[in-house]
């Protein structure tokens, strides 16, 4: 047999050594005779002349080194392939060769034994059949041993090994002395490395842990203790090995998932195996424990003859079972020392232990897992898994018992190894989430400021881009989506919270650019609040009926509070991101509009109102902004009940102040402060520009610069009477209209207003502008005064005509530039002390008797001249309501209630100011119909109606108490558009009689 082993290995090794030619095995194989030779060579001459001319000389030198490459690889492959095998085959030749000679050993034996028996005549003494059975049963353990190694049966395989060791023992001569042979003495090392890597497996049940560990106490001779400790070692190490094992995505969740079930089945099966009950106490049937002892003590334990033992019944049916010695056929296996029962505090504190050990192998694999999980969702699918995992019947019905008996305490592995992993986590991944958002709103800033420092008058501008530098074309203009496509079926108070038609965007003169960049950060926020919504409780169903739940292994919702306080956290210092950015971009403009002028100067102006429009915006058109803050709390629907239900309760007693909603009014006005800073650098860009000509044209003393500024005075009537008593009849001449400059700094004033949307200035803005713009007008006049009392040579004088037009201007100017708000008490007396100073230097160069003569009719010319006026200049007077008549008993034959006009044909028809008397009455009656308001509500009513913009916000948002069954309700609405529409003024005077005449509309 060996011989014709080794001639088949020698036959292989000569085919292996013929493959190389492989190529002239097929010439070979080709048909003889010299046509097909030459058939052949004839057709490659044709596949080259072909090659020839279809490729290049470069080409073909390409292909050919290709080709060349190609055979050295293959023949390179060709090398190591030899080499590796030759190797194998040297092997395979000298283990042939020792099969050979053990085989001619054992047929020379055979024979021996063959001639001896021949040599003795007569029957076999007893003892020969024993030592033959013997044999034969030694010769069949082997092959049994290694089949029950194979199934897994590690216990029958140690047995049997114990068994062949004693037989081997009986079968030498000289026991004590004997070595083993070298296969007798691996069998065990194998066979314990065997079981120890069944006892790192976590589904294999309870028996078969208990028959590994046995089978390891009998090969090493060792205690419980020591089977105990092999069997926490074995899970250690598990436990290092699943962690190492290679992750890819969706993987992390099975592997924490396996991580948690090996820890809850390894204290599981160190109960079942080790615990044993205290005395007295009787077993608990629902949860057995001692199995390593009772199945230690089933294996080494002694019984009767015939019905015990190592050997199978296939064996004892065997014919030379019965010449078997009784020592071989009731064999068992021994331990040298007694398996004494571990004591309870020993296994707690070994257990202890080995969590201890286990818990930093765990924090540090768990915290590597978890840096590849990127979203908060892919987080709360892993807690999750847990939670389902150790809220499974399986294991979390006795696991309080386990852990009393084991540990003397309940324990949870969620709690104490990976609660703080994931939070850390999250706490990781929402910092470098909100990160990115305020790195890409930066990007987004600086990008849009960009664009917005080119030049107006650029030809290259995109629409939104104009819109910006003239926010007045913007406001003008109309679109598609300026009223919702609902908004003829669909009442205002049905439609969605976050919907925005085109008109309430233009109502509140948030520009195109304004509202993508709210949108583009509004998106990102929605994404980041939707991941951290998946690790939060889900909002429990009005509708749905309650359901018990089930018992639970842990809180996996405790952290709730701790997600939403760090959501609202690194939200908070996003906005401060944006805001520090929009704080040092406002830095730089003020940096450099202070010192030049100009077109540049022009779109850094439109840079800074488009920050300060931003940020003024950024609370109402990021809704999430909101939620971030305000958590599950900010809905809008219960936000809007709130604010609802504070109106209506007045201020008869203070409101509890949620921490929560404090925070969000609190960055609330962060943003309106900042918007107020950006507003206050614009008005004093503008106030600075305008006054600068005004105060040129003021103090050019020439004649030709007093003619050139000088207005159509008017011509009165009056009646005096003489010494005599006679009635005298003289005309006097006043002026009637304010110098050039003047109406052209107001003009130019209301129009920069208007341009970037007058009627959405905050009042605060607009009251400060004006308040700048009437002192820089005074020290304009002071420097005049200055000017004049030095009496320089060859200077114009100071004649009374020009003194009383002065004075005009100056009366003028300090009514329409005068705050008459309670704000503007405090800082009112400072200016009236420098006003009264100009005024009677400015009269001072009038005669005392023509001034008596001419104040009155120079105020009626004043009153008329601001009457009139105050259309144009409706968006710095419009506030203040001077010379409109806001009584509410109106006669019930008027019509209608118009502004004051002059007594001239001015170029405006009639505007109305507020409901007609009819729809007063109807009003009245339907709130009397009502519960009534408190006082205090009316007050604030009132605001909120004076409020800029307060007229375009009725027609696309809901009011309070009133139903609002059509957005064109006001039908007068049109006829005004109509008006102004007629007239030859620009767009910039219709937006000053939209925001001035409609401001003064009352609710």
């Amino acid at each position: 047999m060996a011989t014709g082993a080794l001639h088949k290995h020698g036959g292989g090794r000569c085919r292996k050594r013929a493959l190389p030619g492989s190529k002239m095995a097929a010439v070979a194989s080709l048909p003889p005779g010299g046509e097909a030779v030459m058939a052949a060579m004839a057709a490659r001459a044709a596949e080259a002349e072909a090659l020839f001319e279809a490729h290049t000389a470069a080409e073909l030198r390409a292909a050919e080194r290709r080709l060349r490459a190609g055979i050295e690889q293959k023949r390179e492959e060709l090398r190591q392939m030899v080499g590796e095998r030759y190797r194998d085959l040297i092997e395979a030749a000298d283990t042939i060769a020792e099969m050979r000679l053990s085989a001619e050993r054992l047929l020379g034996a055979v024979r021996g034994l063959q001639r001896g028996g021949a040599a003795r005549p007569g029957p076999a003494p007893p003892k020969l059949y024993r030592a033959a059975a013997q044999l034969k049963l030694l010769l069949d353990i082997p092959e049994r041993a290694w089949g029950a190694m194979e199934a897994g049966r590690y216990l029958p395989a140690a047995r049997l090994y114990l068994l062949c060791r004693h037989l081997h023992g009986l079968l030498q001569l000289d026991a004590p002395r004997a070595r083993y042979s070298p296969v007798l003495a691996r069998f065990p090392i194998l066979l314990r490395q065997e079981s120890k890597s069944l006892l790192r497996c976590q589904s294999v049940s309870d028996q078969a842990v208990a028959e590994a560990l046995c089978a390891i106490m009998l090969l090493e001779d060792s205690s419980p203790r020591q089977a105990l400790a092999d069997f926490l070692l074995a899970r250690k190490l598990a436990i290092q090995q699943l962690l190492n094992q290679p992750h890819h995505g969706a993987g992390i969740k099975a592997q924490v998932c396996s991580l948690m079930e090996l820890l809850t089945t390894t204290l599981y099966q160190a109960y079942a195996l080790f615990y044993m009950m205290p005395e007295g106490v009787p077993p608990d049937p629902a949860l057995p424990c001692g199995l390593l002892f009772s199945t230690l003590e089933s294996t080494t334990g002694q019984h009767p003859a015939g019905k015990g033992g190592v050997l199978e019944d296939e064996v004892k049916l065997s014919s030379w079972f019965r010449y078997l010695p009784e020592s071989v056929v009731e064999f068992q296996p021994t331990l040298r020392t007694l398996a004494h029962p571990i004591s309870q505090e020993y296994l707690r504190d070994a257990l202890q232990q080995w969590i201890a050990m286990c818990s930093d192998d765990i924090r540090a694999g768990v915290s590597s897992l978890l840096v590849y999980v990127k979203s908060l969702k892919g987080l709360a699918g892993i807690r999750d898994a847990v939670w389902e995992l150790l809220t499974s019947e399986s294991v979390s019905q006795h696991w309080d018992v386990v852990c009393r008996r084991l540990l003397d305490k309940p324990a949870s592995f969620w709690e104490e190894l990976l609660r703080q992993l994931f939070l850390d986590r999250l706490e990781t991944l929402t910092k470098e989430g909100f990160e990115s958002i305020s790195s890409s709103s930066k990007q987004l800033l600086v990008a849009a400021l960009q664009e917005l420092e080119v030049k107006p008058a650029s030809s290259a501008l995109s629409k939104p881009v104009q819109f910006e530098h003239n926010v007045a074309l913007f406001l003008w203009s109309e679109s598609s989506s300026d009223l919702p496509s609902d908004a003829a079926w669909v009442n205002v108070a049905n439609r969605s919270h976050f919907a925005k038609s085109g008109l309430s965007m233009k109502a509140q003169a948030l520009t195109p650019c304004v509202q993508s960049f709210c949108s583009a950060l509004d998106l990102k926020l929605k994404a980041r609040l939707d991941d951290l919504l998946s690790y939060l409780p889900a909002e429990p169903s009005k509708e749905a009926a309650p359901t018990p739940q089930p018992r639970s292994a842990f809180d996996r919702y405790a952290d709730a509070g701790l997600v939403e306080g760090l959501l609202r956290e690194r939200c908070v210092a996003c906005v401060h991101h944006l805001l520090g950015c929009v704080r040092e971009e406002l830095q730089n403009a003020q940096s450099q509009l202070g010192g030049q002028a100009g077109a540049g100067s022009e779109s850094r102006l439109d840079a800074v109102l488009f920050m300060a429009r931003l940020c003024q915006s950024l609370s109402e058109l990021c809704p999430h902004l909101k939620q971030c803050i305000l958590g599950r709390s900010g809905g809008a629907e219960m936000v809007l009940k709130e604010t609802r239900s504070a109106k209506k309760l007045g201020k008869g007693r203070a409101q509890e102040v949620n921490p929560v909603q404090a925070k969000w009014q609190e960055v609330k006005a962060e943003l309106l402060q900042q918007s107020l800073v950006a507003y206050q650098i614009w008005s004093s860009a503008v106030t600075k520009a305008l006054v600068q000509g005004f105060t040129h044209a003021l103090l050019l003393d020439t004649a030709g610069s007093v003619l050139a500024t000088a207005t159509n005075w008017d011509e009165i009537e009056i009646q005096e009477e003489t010494e005599s008593g006679n009635s005298v009849t003289s005309k006097i001449r006043l002026p009637m209209q304010p110098s050039w400059y003047v109406q052209s700094l107001l003009f130019s004033l209301c129009q920069e207003v208007n341009r970037v949307g007058g009627h959405t200035l905050p009042k605060v803005t607009l009251q400060e502008l004006l308040k700048t713009c009437m002192a820089a007008v005074l020290a304009a006049y002071e420097q005049l005064m200055e000017e004049k009392q030095e009496k320089k040579a060859g200077a114009f004088p100071m004649t009374q005509n020009r003194a009383l037009q002065l004075l005009y201007d100056l009366r003028y100017l300090n009514i329409i530039l005068t705050a008459r708000s309670e704000e503007a008490k405090a800082s009112r007396s400072k200016h009236d002390s420098r006003i009264e100073k100009v005024t009677d230097f400015l009269e001072g160069h009038i005669d005392p008797f023509d001034l008596d003569v001419f104040t009155p009719h120079l105020n009626g010319n004043l009153n008329r001249l601001v009457q009139r006026t105050s259309v144009l200049f409706g968006l710095l007077t419009g506030t203040e309501n001077q010379y409109t008549s806001r009584s509410s008993t109106l006669s019930s034959q008027e019509l209608h209630n118009i502004l004051p006009l002059a007594s001239s044909q001015i170029r405006f028809g009639l505007l109305p100011l507020s409901m007609s008397s009819s729809r007063k009455a109807k009003s009245a009656t339907r709130n009397a119909e009502r519960v009534q308001v408190p006082p205090p509500a009316l007050t604030r009513a009132e605001e909120e109606a004076a409020r800029p913009g307060s007229l375009f916000r009725q027609l696309v948002t809901e009011e309070e108490d009133t139903a609002a069954p059509s957005l064109f309700k006001l039908g007068w609405l049109s006829g005004m558009t109509k008006a102004v529409d007629a007239t030859a003024t620009t767009a910039a005077a219709a937006a000053a009689i939209a925001a001035g005449g409609l401001r003064q509309r009352e609710h």
